[in-house]
């Protein structure tokens, strides 16, 4: 049992207790880091060491020996968390993204300035303006090589904003004086569980400039942003503040994303998973409709809602009870009618499923991997 005498505690157990903490605290985050200081991508290890070495970390080494070991768990995780809030970046895909290999053991500070590149410098330039010394990009921060990174990366994304201290909102298409209404950032499947996931969202227009000239911390707490984003999104406002991953509204969750559209079909699937909090596998190369399937089967097993199965359009090819494409939730169903074989194409969606057949159609909708393409898309999200 470890003693509660601060007077048996060593300079050696701090620092081990403190590396401990900072190891658990960062397997929460993003594999990789941009330090904005200095420009550069830090895996764990690094952002560890780079703590280590601090001042800050001396300090706290010194204050810990004045306490007993839930006193100093308490005080290392209050530091350890403050020191690695990090900043995430949201925006619409361009040309020339600069990718993990293109920085890696680079600063992004002393890089030639592309547009691209330009926008991560800038990003990382807000985020240390506002004491965040840590930044996250889609960009440059995934090894898009690793078909494992890329699927952990895809069912960790929504965490990941979800946990950020501060999400930055870039719309390259948006002048100063302009409403963001209609920006494209808007019309993107992953930039939904962006929109809602973050706690606090700052957007930025063209420029860099605030949107609206808005200085506020947290563009989420202005009603006027709050009005418009209504418009753009179809979104109630409460779901924009306040949202929770999971089952609940899930025909409605379905309905926003039947708004938007990705360069790869089937990620529009994909972007949803962190929305509903499910864990599914990820099988780049099978069609749109068959990652549609396995969805609603996800959402009606545990929950029982079958909202999920009411849509109005063409029926997949696969299970007529499922729709061919997400966007045959954006209208509400008409009242069930039993129409025709020849009344169709057109159909409506089976309301009840029971249990028996939910779990043999779920057991069916996994595609055997030997059956999809194992080649992961070098750029997953490019021009998403």
């Amino acid at each position: 049992m470890a003693s509660s005498d601060p007077s048996d505690v060593t300079g050696v157990d701090v620092k081990r207790l403190i590396r401990i903490v900072a190891s658990e605290t960062l397997e929460t985050m993003p594999t990789r880091l941009l330090d904005t200081r200095t420009g550069n991508l830090c895996n764990r290890d690094a952002q560890i060491s780079e703590f280590m070495g601090r001042k800050r970390c001396r300090r706290l080494e010194s204050l810990c020996k004045s306490y007993d070991r839930d006193q100093q768990m308490k005080f290392i995780r209050t530091e350890v968390l403050e020191h690695f809030q990090y900043a995430t970046l949201s925006h619409r895909w361009g040309k020339g993204e600069p990718s993990l290999r293109d920085i890696e053991g680079r600063s992004v500070y002393n890089m030639s300035s592309t547009w691209a590149l330009g926008k991560l410098q800038y990003f990382c330039t807000v985020a240390l303006e506002r004491d965040y010394l840590w930044a996250w990009s889609d960009t440059c921060c995934i090894d898009k090589h690793s078909s494992t990174e890329v699927q952990e990366t895809i069912l960790s994304m929504f965490a990941w904003y979800r946990q950020s201290a501060l999400t930055v909102v870039y719309l390259s298409d948006v002048a100063d004086t302009d409403s963001f209404v209609n920006s494209e950032w808007f019309n993107r499947g992953w930039t939904l569980q962006e929109l809602l996931a973050p706690r606090t969202i700052l957007f930025y227009t063209r420029d860099w400039s605030l949107y609206k000239n808005l200085a506020s911390s947290n563009h989420k707490t202005e009603a006027v942003v709050l009005e418009e984003l209504e418009t753009a999104t179809g979104i109630e406002s409460r779901f924009l503040t306040n949202f929770s991953p999971g089952m609940d509204n899930a025909r409605l969750r379905l309905q926003w994303a039947s708004m938007r559209r990705t360069t790869r079909p089937e990620d529009i699937v994909y972007s949803l998973f962190g929305i509903f909090d499910v864990r599914l596998p990820i099988l780049y190369g099978e069609s749109a409709e068959n990652a549609l399937g396995r969805l609603p089967v996800e959402i009606i097993s545990p929950s029982g809602d079958s909202s999920v199965l009411d849509w109005i359009g063409e029926p997949s090819q696969f299970r007529s009870y499922f729709p061919s494409n997400i966007t045959w939730y954006r209208s509400l169903p008409s009242p069930l009618t039993c129409p025709n074989a020849e009344e169709r194409p057109l159909a409506t969606s089976q309301r009840l499923l029971s249990d028996n057949v939910l779990r043999n159609l779920s057991d069916s909708l996994y595609v055997a991997p030997s059956s999809i393409s194992q080649s992961f898309p070098r750029t997953v999200r490019s021009n998403l």
